[in-house]
């Protein structure tokens, strides 16, 4: 295996990030808080590992994932913890949104990873606006445009830091975490969405 393409070195964010489709804030939880948290969503969390058809074939997803969020409201969620609340209380004034669920991605190493994809469900609505926790290692989080790959940015995700992913970023592009050859320690990703 070779390791994918990386847009952005070890460190900081690619220059001329579209800062109105994007925000990046580093340490939105600090380090004492997002150590104990990425231990506790590790051990605490009801994993699953879920399937991907593509090409007829049935593929294992690479990475391993838990829904919570508004049971009433929305099948096959999980009740909101208390930890999860807490995050949501944080990102909601940042992002101006009510959340009322959250998907958590457990990257347990380098070969866990997300394709290209875009968060277009139709649950969302045509212009979703996601915020994004990462804790633990720090990995890329690359984005290009649907209609030129050539326009393509990186985002170093480090630990308790957040990215909002703004209206529009779903329609026009598509983002990843690719996988990496290099050793690396667990991740834990919080996405926080607004199912309608």
């Amino acid at each position: 295996m070779t390791e994918q393409l990386c847009f952005f070195p070890e460190a900081g964010q690619s220059k001329g990030l579209p800062k109105k489709l994007l925000a990046y804030t580093p340490g939105l939880l600090d380090t004492a808080t997002s150590d104990r948290l990425l231990q506790q969503f590790i051990r605490e969390t009801p994993w699953k590992q879920t399937t991907q058809k593509l090409w007829d074939k049935e593929y294992l997803t690479p990475r391993l994932t838990c829904w919570y969020g508004e049971t009433e409201r929305i099948a096959g969620t999980l009740p909101w913890t208390p930890e999860l609340q807490m995050i949501r209380e944080l990102v909601e004034p940042l992002a101006g949104v009510r959340f009322n669920s959250v998907l958590l991605n457990y990257y347990r190493d380098g070969n866990d990873s997300v394709a290209w994809h875009s968060d277009k469900e139709s649950i969302m609505g045509s212009q979703p606006t996601i915020a994004s926790v990462s804790f633990g290692q720090v990995r890329s989080f690359d984005i290009r445009k649907k209609t030129d790959h050539s326009e393509h940015y990186s985002v170093r995700l480090e630990h308790g830091s957040f990215l909002l992913m703004k209206s529009g970023l779903q329609e026009h592009w598509e983002h990843r975490i690719a996988k990496s050859i290099k050793a690396t320690k667990p991740r834990i990703n919080l996405t926080f969405r607004l199912v309608l």
